[in-house]
């Protein structure tokens, strides 16, 4: 079913991810191209709360493609949490007769979009923005992959300080609740252990872990550590423990933090983001709402955003079989 919608609004929202910038010049260039205005919220459901609101073209969004970040900036709105602050931001809708919404974050954002659909029923769609690729309903979130290879670099660094001092490592990566990043990064850099959500491995499995290693003559070591790991209460504690019980390491923690949040996204991301981009105004066109952009087995798709939100992505079983041999 086409629509005649003629006006959008696209905004960013939670944490940025690169590739937003990508994601927001392919809505804002499709809307061009087929004739409907595009109007920019700034600083998320907080510009939409404020007016903070511009009106967008194809040249609007002219070398933002490479840049990390998000141009439209993000913000929490604990307003729009409110129903007073939510028709505070119908008010900027009508008044600038914006008739449907792209929204590029993560499930809080989609959370907060569904809540206003249903609230006010104008059409929405949700592009998955965030570097933990912990949203159900795509194999791959923007700005994952820009994040996995910025892990990595880091990484590689470490581990030339690693092998010089004969120390053990303990790298902590983003994954509050799912271990993507560490599970990959893990593999990608050789790492002599990878401690996820998803798999508690416990404090004396990872001492007898790197038991072995000492034995078999590793006299330096890696170890990933994605932030919602339950091994211990935090990534310090678990060094700590390592250290107490095995004197002859030389132990250091490095928390990567929000550095994996920036740079230039990397050429994945720029496409994937492009490719979602354009997918949602033409989902829009088609007539539906409520629906993510997704991606799976190379083709978009299209998620109820309840989906997004409640389900649970899947760690790969078999990238923790590949983890656990080479670790040898």
């Amino acid at each position: 079913m086409k629509t005649s919608i003629k006006r959008i609004g696209v905004l960013t929202s939670g944490g940025d991810a690169p590739g937003m910038n990508a994601a927001l010049r392919a809505v804002v260039r499709t809307a061009a191209f087929h004739s409907i205005v595009c109007i920019g919220i700034y600083r998320g459901y907080q510009g939409l709360v404020d007016n903070d609101v511009r009106l967008m073209n194809a040249r609007s969004v002219n070398n933002i493609i490479n840049k990390g970040g998000t141009i439209l900036k993000s913000a929490r709105c604990l307003e729009f949490r409110t129903k007073k602050g939510r028709v505070s931001a119908f008010k900027t809708i009508q008044k600038n007769d914006i008739e449907a919404l792209v929204i590029i974050g993560g499930d809080g954002s989609f959370t907060g979009a569904m809540i206003f659909q249903s609230e006010f029923n104008i059409p929405v769609i949700g592009i998955p923005g965030t570097i933990d690729n912990d949203i159900f309903g795509t194999s791959y979130t923007i700005g994952y992959d820009t994040a996995l290879n910025t892990v990595i670099e880091a990484v590689d660094k470490i581990r030339d300080t690693a092998i010089s001092h004969n120390r053990l490592f303990f790298v902590e990566v983003m994954g509050r609740d799912a271990g993507h990043i560490a599970l990959n990064t893990g593999i990608g850099a050789g790492a002599e252990e990878v401690l996820i959500p998803e798999e508690d491995m416990g404090l004396e499995r990872l001492l007898e872990s790197l038991k072995r290693s000492e034995k078999t003559g590793k006299s330096s070591s890696i170890v990933i550590v994605a932030e919602g790991d339950k091994t211990g209460k935090n990534v310090f504690e678990i060094a700590e423990y390592v250290e107490k019980n095995l004197p002859y390491y030389d132990v250091r923690v490095s928390v990567l933090g929000h550095m994996q949040r920036g740079g230039s996204p990397s050429c994945f991301d720029r496409v994937l983001a492009s490719r979602m981009g354009l997918y949602a105004v033409e989902a829009l066109l088609e007539g539906k709402s409520n629906v993510m952009v997704g991606v799976k087995s190379e083709k978009m798709i299209l998620s109820p955003l309840v989906k997004a939100i409640k389900g649970k992505s899947e760690i790969n079983k078999d990238l923790i079989r590949v983890s656990d041999i080479l670790t040898i």
